[in-house]
Parts: C-alpha cells; sequence; structure tokens
C-alpha cells in the first residue's frame, strides 16, 4: 500500500489543530534490539531455568539447525551476527516501549503495516488494519481506514534521527532518544527511501 493512503487517516487521528509533517511506511530493523519494558516476575514455578555457557552454545546451534525453534540468547546471537545491531535501550526505555508497542501479540493471526508519522507536535507510531500480500484497493482502503496510533512521544523526546547504510542496506532510519535509547527502521530495497528521509527532516528541524 502506498504511503499517501494512510495520510487521511492520520489527519483524523491527530488534534483538530496539529499538523502531520512527514508520513513512511516502515518496519523495525532486524536484529539485536532494545530489552522488553519491565514485567512483573512470573511465579517461580514458570520461570525459565538460567543458562549457563553450554546453554547459550546449545541454543545457538539448534536457532541455526531447527529455525523454528526459539531460544532467546541463541536468537540475539544469530540477530547479532546476521543482521547486527537494530537498537538499544534499557527496559522501559523510549525505544524500548516503542519496539513493544509493535511486537505482534501471540497467537499471530494477520499483518499490519507500521506507519512513522512526524507532527508538529509528535512522534507517532501507528497500526493499521489487517493486510494480506496480494490486497485489492477496497482491502488497502480498509487496512488504512483502521489505522490506529499505538505510541507516540512528544517531538522533543526524539534526540536525533538519519538515514544512511547499514550493511547492505542504504535506506536504514536510526532514531536516537534523550535518554540514550535508539532504534533502527527499514523498508525493503525495492522501495524508495524518500519517506524515511521526509521524516528524519521533519524530526530534526525543529
Amino acid at each position: 500500500m502506498a504511503t499517501i493512503g494512510y495520510q487521511v487517516p492520520l489527519t483524523n487521528l491527530v488534534e483538530p489543530d496539529e499538523q502531520v509533517l512527514a508520513v513512511a511506511k516502515a518496519e523495525i530493523a532486524q536484529g539485536v534490539q532494545p530489552a522488553d519494558p519491565p514485567v512483573t516476575d512470573p511465579p517461580a514455578a514458570q520461570r525459565p531455568a538460567r543458562s549457563g555457557a553450554a546453554g547459550v552454545a546449545s541454543g545457538v546451534l539448534l536457532n541455526l539447525l531447527v529455525p523454528l525453534l526459539s531460544f532467546p540468547a541463541g536468537d540475539r546471537i544469530v540477530d547479532r551476527v546476521i543482521f547486527g545491531v537494530a537498537g538499544r535501550g534499557a527496559p522501559g526505555s523510549a525505544a524500548s516501549t516503542l519496539r513493544y508497542a509493535r511486537r505482534p501479540a501471540p497467537p499471530v493471526t494477520s499483518i499490519e503495516d507500521t506507519i512513522l508519522a512526524v507532527t508538529d507536535r509528535r512522534l507517532l507510531v501507528c497500526a493499521s488494519g489487517p493486510v494480506t500480500l496480494w490486497s485489492s484497493r477496497a482491502d488497502d482502503e480498509r487496512a488504512a481506514a483502521e489505522t490506529r496510533i499505538v505510541w507516540s512521544v512528544p517531538r522533543p523526546t526524539v534526540a536525533d534521527a538519519r538515514v544512511g547504510w547499514h550493511r547492505l542496506n542504504p535506506k536504514r532510519l536510526r532514531i536516537e532518544f534523550t535518554d540514550g535509547s535508539w532504534l533502527a527502521f527499514t523498508v525493503p530495497l525495492a522501495e524508495p527511501g524518500k519517506p524515511l528521509r521526509e521524516v528524519a527532516a521533519a524530526l530534526t528541524s525543529r
């Protein structure tokens, strides 16, 4: 779906006197990402056992041999080697809560677009309605109409934003926050990077 399809829904979502400056459809970059926000500790019986070096090594090996199995320590090492670092931040930081807001809640039964929007007041992260790979125009319009804001911060919370190369990807947007955390966003290589550059420009021209 073209980014322009989200302009009208976003204009309807913001305050009447709030102006939308830039919009980009993007995805959180693959790689090592900030930790989840703090949560209440589960009962002792439900806590996973701590694994030592042998457990980590086994997890990495199993991740490579059986990708459908998930071991957190192994996932992080594989992500670092293949994709690099896609964000940093302590639990509860801006990058941590942003990533968590777009983390699919299991069971995952549908796909939603992630939309970044910059207004004259805020950075918004939005989610569309469910989208499909082979969607019709009517499907795209319905998904756009169901767009909702899932996370937002005042613009002064953003310390910097820039688009640059990361490994083989020349269109990676890195958003840095004043608490020291950051998170990266990308678009497929076949799609233009102009919307990401417009978001970066809108965030840095205060």
